[in-house]
């Protein structure tokens, strides 16, 4: 007997929506407003936003401070 192959898909984790699973993505398609991510999943995605931007602002501040274009005279067209 073969094991049931694990997968990710949570379209095969829904059958109350249509009664179908295949039928799934094409509800999601047809209903956006319905889905919504989990509480946990967007609690997550907010941390990690917020720890990234600490982090490139971190490297920001570090980093030194270079002339764009040091040796180039500017010129004032009169």
């Amino acid at each position: 007997m073969t094991r049931k192959k694990k997968t990710r898909s949570i379209a095969d984790k829904v059958t109350i929506r249509t009664g179908r699973r295949k039928d799934y993505k094409q509800w999601r398609h047809e209903n956006p407003g319905e889905i919504t991510s989990s509480r946990r999943y967007t609690s997550k995605k907010l941390q990690q936003r917020k720890l990234q931007a600490e982090r490139k602002q971190a490297r920001q501040e570090s980093g030194q401070t270079i002339e764009i274009h040091p040796d180039k005279p500017e010129h004032k067209d009169d």
